[in-house]
């Protein structure tokens, strides 16, 4: 069987303000071509399918669409929540949608509910969605402590009960390869500025009995990471250790948009579109797995690209705006830092006329040698007339000495308010 293994959809997004609809209708039109020319069985989307709890019209449109086009290319398709989508909304329909091989998974007591198929190279694969589990929420319904790691390792211990009874008697004469889907952050696991926090209610610096750091996600330029060790660090407790998931033949985890190896079988697909700019050296898609007789026997990348490309640019104005190394970004969303000790006059439009697809302008003065070594209270205190106060101000704010013409009006706003109060006080 070959499993297209994708995650983190997020329908609806938009990116700095642009929206992101036209790019997600093309990149799922690629993912069903590669269903299509790949003789894909089965796809898993591994949470997130929305951006938002209460998805806009449009974003379900593109959804149904979708799923449409998947099924009608050949694969059956399993769903779960994540912690961007509402559950019961995402979930609706889904025992009238799996009749038509779309199974959603958004309930915590379908955690022991696989999806069964025939594998066409021999014996079964049960796929176990397991949907985002609040910790709180899932502590509490499973009597277990109210944390990522404890409510995973629960859900986890249940699909491996399930799947010994369910297949494990001496009457199962085909091999079983178990699938679980979830939707986390791995410990160890390279994250990007996209993802919501999903352990921010966690204490910090929490480590787990007999686990040490080592081997921390190392993210490359393709955007692939390699997390073998079994010995991780969990920061806090809303990162999930990596040997929890022992015993099952796959893991597709979703939440971390930066495709990415935990363990030979529990792996991130990535988002298929970038959605920060630290995802811009990403390389974007899904991955491929293949199963035969009850095993997995191999996990390979697909790739895909849709609009515009994303580019990060830093230094100073001059050659920001006039060098041509920096051509290549001139037709691709652009977040642009510039360096110089004072800043620009007007240089967001100035910027914005070379690129056009700057979405992001960032003032980041290095100011070297020239640092101020005072405080500003400080110089306020220093300074000896109103005008000094006032263009104390614009430098302190501006990163810049005030201007000939700054200073001017400055000037002539500060004798304007002094015969004002010149008049007010003989008026009394």
């Amino acid at each position: 069987m070959l499993i297209l293994h994708t995650s983190d959809w997020h329908l609806g997004r938009s990116f700095h303000g642009t929206g992101l609809l036209e790019a997600q209708r093309e990149i799922l039109g690629q993912m069903a071509a590669t269903v299509r020319d790949r003789g894909v069985d089965l796809v898993l989307v591994s949470g997130d399918v929305y951006d938002r709890a209460l998805p806009a019209a449009d974003a379900v449109e593109v959804l149904d669409r979708a799923l449409a086009e998947l099924v009608t290319a050949g694969a059956a398709v399993v769903l779960t929540s994540g912690n961007h989508d509402s559950a019961i909304r995402l979930g609706f329909g889904g025992h009238l949608m799996g009749a038509s091989g779309v199974h959603f998974r958004t309930r915590m007591d379908q955690v022991t509910a696989p999806v069964v198929l025939e594998d066409p190279d021999g014996g079964l694969v049960a796929v176990y969605g397991v949907p985002y589990l609040e910790p709180r929420h899932a502590g509490q319904v499973w009597e277990v402590e109210p944390n990522h790691t404890a409510v995973t390792a629960e859900a986890v211990r249940r699909i491996r009960e399930d799947a010994a009874a369910r297949f494990g008697g001496q009457e199962q004469e085909q091999k079983v390869a178990v699938v679980a889907m979830a939707h986390l952050f791995a410990a160890g696991g390279a994250g990007s500025d996209s993802e919501r926090d999903i352990g921010a209610e966690a204490p910090e610096n929490h480590v787990l009995k007999n686990q040490v750091p080592e081997n921390p996600a190392r993210e490359d330029q393709t955007g692939q990471a390699d997390c073998a060790s079994e010995e991780l660090l969990v920061g806090t407790l809303g990162q999930v250790p990596v040997p929890v998931f022992e015993g099952i033949d796959y893991v597709a985890l979703g939440h971390l948009h930066g495709r990415q190896r935990m363990a030979e079988t529990v792996r991130y697909s990535g988002s298929p579109l970038p959605y920060s700019f630290s995802e811009a050296n990403h390389t974007k898609g899904g991955l491929l797995v293949r199963t035969a007789g009850g095993a997995v026997t191999g996990v390979e990348t697909v790739d895909w690209s849709a609009g515009r490309k994303l580019a990060v640019l830093r230094g100073r104005i001059e050659d920001l705006l006039a060098n041509p190394d920096h051509a290549w970004a001139e037709d691709r969303w652009c977040q642009i830092t510039v360096t110089d000790p004072a800043r620009p006059p007007q240089a967001y439009r100035r910027l914005k006329e070379r690129f056009d697809g700057l979405l992001n302008f960032v003032l980041d003065p290095d100011v070297g040698a020239t640092a101020v070594t005072s405080t500003y209270a400080a110089r306020l205190a220093a300074a000896t007339s109103d005008l000094e106060v006032c263009t104390g101000f614009v430098e302190h704010v501006r990163q810049r000495p005030a201007s000939a013409s700054e200073t001017a009006l400055l000037t002539a706003a500060l004798a304007e308010s002094r015969a004002a109060l010149e008049d007010e006080a003989g008026a009394a």
